[in-house]
Protein backbone atom coordinates (compact mmCIF):
# COMPACT_ATOMS: atom_id res chain seq x y z
CA UNK A 1 0.00 0.00 0.00
CA UNK A 2 1.31 3.19 -1.42
CA UNK A 3 1.38 5.89 1.73
CA UNK A 4 2.05 9.34 0.10
CA UNK A 5 3.67 11.94 2.80
CA UNK A 6 3.21 15.76 2.21
CA UNK A 7 6.41 17.89 3.32
CA UNK A 8 5.36 22.09 3.28
CA UNK A 9 8.23 22.90 5.79
CA UNK A 10 11.81 21.89 6.62
CA UNK A 11 10.68 20.48 9.77
CA UNK A 12 8.49 17.84 8.31
CA UNK A 13 11.52 15.58 7.22
CA UNK A 14 11.82 15.09 11.07
CA UNK A 15 8.37 13.34 11.06
CA UNK A 16 9.19 11.09 8.16
CA UNK A 17 11.79 8.59 7.99
CA UNK A 18 14.00 10.44 5.94
CA UNK A 19 16.11 13.33 6.14
CA UNK A 20 16.78 16.24 2.91
CA UNK A 21 19.73 15.31 2.54
CA UNK A 22 17.78 11.72 1.60
CA UNK A 23 15.07 13.19 -0.51
CA UNK A 24 17.84 14.80 -2.36
CA UNK A 25 19.60 11.80 -3.05
CA UNK A 26 16.99 10.03 -3.89
CA UNK A 27 15.66 12.46 -6.82
CA UNK A 28 18.88 12.66 -7.72
CA UNK A 29 19.78 8.60 -8.17
CA UNK A 30 16.09 8.13 -9.50
CA UNK A 31 15.29 11.09 -12.46
CA UNK A 32 18.12 9.50 -14.04
CA UNK A 33 19.41 11.72 -17.01
CA UNK A 34 16.82 14.17 -17.18
CA UNK A 35 17.83 15.18 -13.70
CA UNK A 36 19.65 18.34 -11.93
CA UNK A 37 22.86 18.43 -9.64
CA UNK A 38 22.00 18.35 -6.02
CA UNK A 39 22.89 22.01 -5.53
CA UNK A 40 20.20 22.65 -7.95
CA UNK A 41 17.74 20.48 -6.64
CA UNK A 42 18.45 22.02 -3.17
CA UNK A 43 17.83 25.20 -4.37
CA UNK A 44 14.45 23.94 -5.72
CA UNK A 45 13.28 22.73 -2.47
CA UNK A 46 14.31 26.08 -0.51
CA UNK A 47 12.37 28.04 -3.26
CA UNK A 48 9.58 25.11 -2.12
CA UNK A 49 10.06 25.97 1.65
CA UNK A 50 10.34 29.84 0.74
CA UNK A 51 13.37 30.20 1.56
CA UNK A 52 15.70 33.09 -0.60
CA UNK A 53 13.40 34.66 -2.27
CA UNK A 54 11.19 31.55 -3.23
CA UNK A 55 7.49 31.78 -3.68
CA UNK A 56 6.34 28.31 -1.55
CA UNK A 57 4.88 25.22 -2.94
CA UNK A 58 5.63 21.83 -1.41
CA UNK A 59 6.83 18.09 -1.76
CA UNK A 60 5.64 14.79 -1.62
CA UNK A 61 7.89 11.83 -0.28
CA UNK A 62 5.57 7.86 -1.17
CA UNK A 63 6.58 5.12 1.03
CA UNK A 64 5.95 1.63 0.08
CA UNK A 65 6.74 -0.30 3.75
CA UNK A 66 8.58 2.42 5.09
CA UNK A 67 10.87 2.28 2.19
CA UNK A 68 11.13 5.48 0.08
CA UNK A 69 9.77 4.91 -3.95
CA UNK A 70 8.75 8.03 -4.99
CA UNK A 71 9.03 11.87 -4.72
CA UNK A 72 7.46 15.01 -6.46
CA UNK A 73 8.66 18.88 -5.87
CA UNK A 74 5.88 21.59 -6.96
CA UNK A 75 6.71 25.08 -6.85
CA UNK A 76 4.68 27.93 -6.78
CA UNK A 77 5.00 30.46 -9.95
CA UNK A 78 3.49 33.64 -8.22
CA UNK A 79 1.23 33.91 -11.59
CA UNK A 80 -1.96 33.26 -12.87
CA UNK A 81 -3.91 33.18 -15.91
CA UNK A 82 -0.74 33.94 -18.45
CA UNK A 83 1.15 31.02 -16.87
CA UNK A 84 -0.23 28.03 -14.52
CA UNK A 85 0.04 29.04 -10.43
CA UNK A 86 2.36 25.84 -10.44
CA UNK A 87 5.31 24.28 -11.79
CA UNK A 88 5.72 20.50 -11.27
CA UNK A 89 9.18 20.96 -11.25
CA UNK A 90 10.78 17.03 -10.00
CA UNK A 91 8.91 13.67 -9.48
CA UNK A 92 11.33 10.30 -9.42
CA UNK A 93 9.96 6.74 -8.85
CA UNK A 94 12.45 4.13 -7.75
CA UNK A 95 14.09 2.53 -10.32
CA UNK A 96 12.85 -0.97 -8.89
CA UNK A 97 8.95 0.30 -8.17
CA UNK A 98 8.26 1.57 -11.91
CA UNK A 99 5.48 0.61 -13.74
CA UNK A 100 2.98 -0.09 -10.70
CA UNK A 101 1.11 2.94 -10.88
CA UNK A 102 3.05 4.66 -7.88
CA UNK A 103 4.06 7.70 -10.40
CA UNK A 104 0.83 8.35 -11.44
CA UNK A 105 -0.69 8.65 -7.61
CA UNK A 106 1.96 11.11 -6.68
CA UNK A 107 1.43 12.86 -9.69
CA UNK A 108 -2.39 12.83 -8.60
CA UNK A 109 -1.87 13.70 -5.28
CA UNK A 110 0.02 16.39 -6.20
CA UNK A 111 -2.50 17.85 -8.84
CA UNK A 112 -5.06 17.78 -6.43
CA UNK A 113 -3.15 19.36 -3.61
CA UNK A 114 -1.64 22.29 -5.85
CA UNK A 115 -4.10 25.76 -5.83
CA UNK A 116 -4.78 26.21 -9.56
CA UNK A 117 -3.15 25.18 -12.64
CA UNK A 118 -0.14 23.00 -13.05
CA UNK A 119 3.15 22.91 -15.90
CA UNK A 120 5.66 20.60 -16.31
CA UNK A 121 8.69 20.38 -18.50
CA UNK A 122 9.42 17.02 -20.08
CA UNK A 123 11.98 15.96 -22.49
CA UNK A 124 10.27 14.47 -25.08
CA UNK A 125 11.95 11.17 -25.30
CA UNK A 126 11.21 10.89 -21.44
CA UNK A 127 9.13 7.44 -21.30
CA UNK A 128 7.37 9.52 -18.53
CA UNK A 129 5.71 11.59 -21.26
CA UNK A 130 3.36 9.52 -21.43
CA UNK A 131 1.90 9.04 -17.69
CA UNK A 132 1.94 13.22 -18.13
CA UNK A 133 -0.49 12.69 -20.90
CA UNK A 134 -2.69 9.54 -19.31
CA UNK A 135 -3.15 12.08 -16.20
CA UNK A 136 -4.31 14.87 -18.21
CA UNK A 137 -1.37 16.69 -19.61
CA UNK A 138 -1.09 18.71 -22.83
CA UNK A 139 1.20 19.33 -25.02
CA UNK A 140 0.75 22.95 -25.38
CA UNK A 141 4.02 25.05 -26.43
CA UNK A 142 7.05 24.06 -27.43
CA UNK A 143 9.88 25.44 -24.89
CA UNK A 144 12.67 27.58 -26.39
CA UNK A 145 15.76 28.79 -24.12
CA UNK A 146 18.37 31.08 -24.59
CA UNK A 147 21.40 30.05 -22.58
CA UNK A 148 24.22 33.26 -21.60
Amino acid sequence: MLKIELIKKEEDFDKLSISREDYVDFLYNHLDKFGDPKSAINKCLDFAFEKNGGLGGFMLAAFDDDKLVGALVMNNTGMSEFIPENILVYVAVHESMRGKGFGKQIVEKAINMADGNVKLHVEYENPAKRLYERVGFQSKYAEMRYDK
